[in-house]
């Protein structure tokens, strides 16, 4: 079987997946995506205490402005996530939430780590998938009516968003000489350049959905760590912003690369 051959097979595969799941998916993307908002909300009435005396430890801002930043970030993430969950004012939740990961770069002090940076903008990445997810929605009452080409507003949120994803990726590099995290960076990389030009992008997404949701179980099994330790807080984080940009991706996935694309330009062709 030749490399065209067995590329188009697994476009098949692929195609025949969205088929099948084309329902389901683009919730299990939205759950996936808002799951590090979620985690994060909850984690603040947990550590009510802990977070409150950080904030005001590192910025001396005193017990009631600390406790407002809490409560602002138990209020604002669990509200967005409801409100994206239920498809109810979409557009105002995701900019509450790109709100709320603005805040958290700031108070943390996450702008002076690179890791943590890329994060947080892999974050707003997937984000920008959902609000170009909520638009597509919003125009599908005129899914009849032929239009001259898609709104250029989503079609570079698309393209901001498969950029920004590329950022995630970059933190789970490996830059040890072992075979097997060389063979990891190169085929990784590979696929996600593929996703961020929008070239074979949906087998591209996919194929990167596995690999990570694989490395995700296997270096992020929080749940193995006793609770009290605090490799289980750093594990869990992990877990759940890698969940996010998985989320990010089967978005890509369900809605397609949009109008930036290599993949759209060849239909030009």
């Amino acid at each position: 079987m030749g490399q065209n051959d067995l590329m188009g097979t697994a476009e098949d595969f692929a195609d025949q997946f969205l088929r099948v799941t084309k329902q389901y998916l683009p919730h299990v993307a939205r759950l996936c995506l808002i799951s590090t908002f979620l985690e994060d909300g909850v984690r603040m009435w947990f550590q009510w205490g802990e977070q409150r005396d950080y904030i005001d430890s590192t910025w001396g801002c005193g017990y009631l402005l600390a406790s407002s930043f809490v409560f602002l970030n138990l209020l604002g993430q669990l509200t967005g996530c409801i409100l994206v969950l239920s498809r109810n004012f979409v557009q105002y939740a995701c900019f509450g939430l790109f709100g709320i990961i603005a805040l958290q770069t700031i108070a943390y002090s996450i702008l002076w780590d690179l890791k943590f940076l890329m994060r947080n903008l892999a974050l707003g990445g997937g984000l920008l998938l959902l609000l170009a997810e909520s638009r597509s929605e919003g125009k599908s009452m005129f899914a009849g009516v032929p239009t001259m080409r898609e709104s250029s507003p989503k079609q570079y949120m698309q393209l901001g968003g498969r950029v920004l994803l590329v950022l995630m990726f970059m933190t789970l590099l490996h830059f040890d000489a072992s075979f097997f995290s060389i063979l990891q960076n190169i085929v990784g990389t590979a696929l996600m350049i593929l996703v961020a030009i929008g070239f074979k992008t949906k087998l591209a997404a996919l194929t990167l959905v596995v690999w990570l949701f694989a490395i995700n179980v296997y270096f992020n099994a929080f749940w193995t760590i006793p609770v009290y330790k605090p490799m289980h807080d750093f594990l869990k984080y992990d877990f759940f912003q890698t969940m996010s940009v998985i989320g990010g991706l089967l978005l890509v996935v369900a809605l397609g690369p949009g109008g930036v694309s290599m993949d759209e330009k060849k239909k030009e062709w």
